[in-house]
């Protein structure tokens, strides 16, 4: 296996609901590759979540095919898929069921046939990852909606699986407890190596995340890129109901000032590209220009 070959991969997936005679997704085709951090973008009802069940074999494609390592998932290698692929829901009470959260995080390790001294490091690893270490003996039902996804997430990190789907990770939290969630998915990329995927509408997010960005609207990807090329194209996310980060509509409105600037999505990208414009000829020009006219 080398890095070039994808860790997932989707070929031509198209699935129905069996109540819908509406596609729920339509013919997608993608290649997802170890250590990525990638994120998918769209408005609520766009297909995300179907996606996502579709990644460790919850849901089986009315057509296509889904490979982890090359290897179609089927009955035969069902229980390896999500051993490789752990899901996060968005709701943490659909997966959170133990009397504590200990026994709750144990829960899939105990389902992997793992010794006891194996379950008891992996939990103690897992609950100081993400950060929950004096909530080991809490009833998980009386925590917090931020605490509640650290269990979830943790109750997936101690399978120890090599790609962690999270389906809208941040939604419900407020916007302390999702930057805490966020720190934790990028600490899981950057230390553990863990391929991430994850569903958002949150397009203020998706910048500082992503390294690609795919784009869903009515169960279709309707593009995919870098979140710098994504966000050059304020049509694109008009048509898929989404709008452009706040970074960038400060770069659309010094544009329309007249001045030189080009749109930037990311705090460090936007200092830069201001520093530039203070420090250009142009500016000096324009400065002058608009002491002039008053």
């Amino acid at each position: 296996m080398t890095a070039t070959e994808p860790i997932i991969e989707l070929k031509n997936i198209s699935y129905f609901y069996r109540n819908s005679k509406t596609e729920a997704l339509k013919d997608i085709s993608l290649k997802i590759y170890p250590g990525e951090k990638v994120a998918f973008l769209g408005a609520n009802g766009a297909g995300k979540s179907t996606l996502f069940k579709h990644l460790n074999g919850i849901l089986k494609p009315y057509s296509g095919e889904v490979l982890i390592h090359g290897e179609t998932i089927s009955k035969r290698n069902i229980v390896k898929v999500r051993q490789t692929v752990g899901i996060v829901f968005q709701n943490p009470d659909d997966q959170i069921l133990a009397p504590s959260v200990e026994q709750d995080i144990a829960f899939g390790p105990i389902n992997m046939g793992l010794s006891e001294n194996e379950v008891e490091s992996r939990v103690n690893e897992a609950l100081k990852l993400v950060n929950i270490t004096g909530l080991k003996d809490r009833s998980p039902h009386h925590l917090s909606g931020g605490q509640k996804k650290r269990v979830a997430i943790a109750g997936i990190l101690a399978m120890r699986p090599e790609v962690i789907v999270l389906d809208e990770p941040t939604a419900g939290l407020d916007p302390r407890a999702a930057e805490n969630i966020m720190a934790v998915i990028d600490k899981m990329n950057h230390e553990l190596g863990i391929t991430i995927i994850l569903s958002t509408h949150d397009v203020d997010m998706v910048p500082l995340f992503a390294d690609r960005v795919f784009i869903m609207h009515h169960g279709r990807i309707e593009a995919q890129g870098t979140a710098k090329e994504i966000f050059k194209q304020p049509g694109l996310l008009e048509h898929v109901h989404l709008r452009m980060p706040r970074i960038a509509c400060v770069f659309e409105l010094l544009q329309a000032e007249g001045l030189d600037v080009e749109t930037k999505v990311t705090p460090v990208d936007a200092r830069d590209e201001i520093l530039r414009l203070l420090n250009s000829p142009e500016n000096k020009r324009w400065k002058l220009h608009g002491n002039n006219s008053h």
